[in-house]
């Protein structure tokens, strides 16, 4: 038996549980959201726990078990706490402006880059334009945004310079030296 999928998913207040056909939905204070989950495991809300079994031992049951039960964690989590990301911007003139649902990016091209979110998350830059929240109730949908703005100029090894997220650390380079 997984050891995270037999385990309860207890039911913060103000947090409504549906389950429809094969799909999950979750309201709570910070939003709602739904998602799709395999038909193979069964979800049951019932005192004011969500329980995720599976019907038998085979290997698609198992491991589908603990990431089920997972992702209704994770959705419970975001209606009622919510997830943010911090990216920070480093480099000369690289800033960052948000507008309504865009971003406004000037990343040292020859051109700005705009940066459309999508629905269900938002943004905050700081005062100094170099260090960006984004913030949502979805945790997929907060990582994969994440990932989009930082491709958009990746941190590279010699200066630093690019988007990155704040946690992470960049392994640093020695640029080249002088043969005499």
């Amino acid at each position: 038996m997984s050891r995270i999928g037999k385990l309860p998913v207890k039911i913060p207040e103000k947090v409504k549980v549906s389950v429809v056909g094969s799909e999950v939905k979750v309201e709570g204070p910070k939003g709602k959201m739904a998602f799709p989950f395999n038909p193979i495991v069964a979800i049951q809300v019932a005192n004011g726990q969500v329980t995720v079994t599976r019907p038998d031992e085979s290997r698609a049951a198992r491991s589908l078990h603990g990431l089920t039960r997972t992702l209704v964690r994770n959705a419970l989590d975001g209606v009622t706490r919510g997830y943010d990301r911090v990216l920070e911007i480093s480099g000369v003139g690289f800033k960052a402006e948000v507008k309504g649902k865009d971003i406004h990016f000037t990343l040292g091209f020859s051109h700005p880059v705009v940066f459309r979110l999508p629905d269900g998350i938002t943004a905050e830059v700081d005062p100094k334009q170099v260090r960006l929240v984004i913030k949502g109730v979805d945790k997929h949908l907060l990582g994969l945004t994440a990932a989009k703005i930082r491709a958009l100029r990746p941190p590279e090894p010699y200066k630093g310079k690019g988007i990155k997220y704040a946690e992470e650390t960049i392994r640093r380079k020695e640029g080249k030296t002088g043969a005499a």
